[in-house]
Order: C-alpha cells, then structure tokens, then sequence
C-alpha cells in the first residue's frame, strides 16, 4: 500500500494499510480481521507466499505484513467471535477493522433511561448527530496497540486519526486472543 507514512512504527504502518486497504473496498463493510506477520520471518520462511503478496525481497525487510482471515460470522456478537480466536506462534499480531455509529459526548445525556441493546442501536442510528466511523485496531502479543479511525463524511487519508488509546475496548478483546 502505498500513502503509509515510513516514519511511523511498524504497526502504524500496519493499521494504515489496512486502514488503506478496508477504505478502497468502500462504506458499508463488515467487519475484516487481520493477523500481522512479521515480513522478515513470512519472507524466510514462506518465500512463494512472499511473492504472492508482493513483498519485497531483501533480508533487511521489517515491518509487519497483514494477512485478511475468513469473514467474520455475522449472526454472532463480535466479542463473542473474537473470544474463539486462537493464533499460532507465527502471528506476531492481529487487526479489526469494523464500522459503527458514533454519537458525541454531547449526546450523552440526551440517552433515554431503559433502552435495551437493539433500541439503543436504533436510537442512535435516529440520531442527528450521529457519524460513521471505521475504527482500525491493532495488537501485537506484547500488548502493543495502534488505532486508525476514519469518519465517513471526512472520508480522505489526510484525516485518519491515529493512536495507541483511542478504541480502548475493542484493542483489549483483541489482545485476549493472544492469552492462553
């Protein structure tokens, strides 16, 4: 992929591949789980693989390479599948990318007491101030986190916001599918 910046770490570079990637694919996605290699190691180690994705062939190479998985079920809570993930010793990482409906703080008190999940879901799909977000997140075994979120009605790589905190939640449920 080619807009990620070469000064960011690894696993930046990662997310915004993926970030890159997800975005060419359009709005209105399900969500899209990666496992992260390390390029080095995939390249040694399965070089016609390598060659297959396109990395270069230098031993030098770092970085992380990110690999799409199945899809993910839909007629199973995301938490719940993410809770049946196992990785091999080669995974040195994982990503989701996912879209949801986000509201404001400002919206907060504004939430009506008693909702049930799917009203609650409703409530603020109704919502005027609602946006769409892809929120990219990614783990690597030693904890290590990296966010990309992309709104929709900014919807330009010169407006990905990153960061290690900013999906706190979700990075935690994919680093308990590296936990034993």
């Amino acid at each position: 992929m080619s807009n990620t910046p070469m000064a960011a770490s690894p696993l930046t570079r990662a997310v915004l591949e993926i970030d890159e990637y997800v975005s060419g694919l359009g709005w209105d996605q399900p969500a899209r789980l990666f496992a992260l290699v390390d390029t080095a190691r995939l390249r040694a180690e399965q070089p016609t693989l390598a060659d297959r994705l396109g990395l270069p062939d230098e031993p030098e190479t770092s970085g992380l390479t990110p690999i799409e998985q199945d899809e993910i079920p839909t007629d199973q809570p995301l938490d719940e599948f993410l809770g049946t993930i196992a990785w091999p010793d080669a995974v040195a990482g994982c990503a989701l990318a996912v879209e949801r409906l986000m509201l404001p703080p400002s919206a907060e008190a504004q939430v009506p007491g008693g909702l049930d999940e799917a009203k609650l879901a409703q409530w603020v799909a109704e919502h005027p101030d609602r946006q769409e977000v892809r929120m990219t997140v990614a783990v690597l075994r030693d904890g290590t986190r990296e966010s990309a979120l992309r709104l929709r009605e900014k919807d330009s790589p010169t407006e990905v916001l990153t960061g290690s905190d900013l999906v706190p939640g979700l990075a935690q449920a994919l680093t308990a599918t590296f936990e034993e």
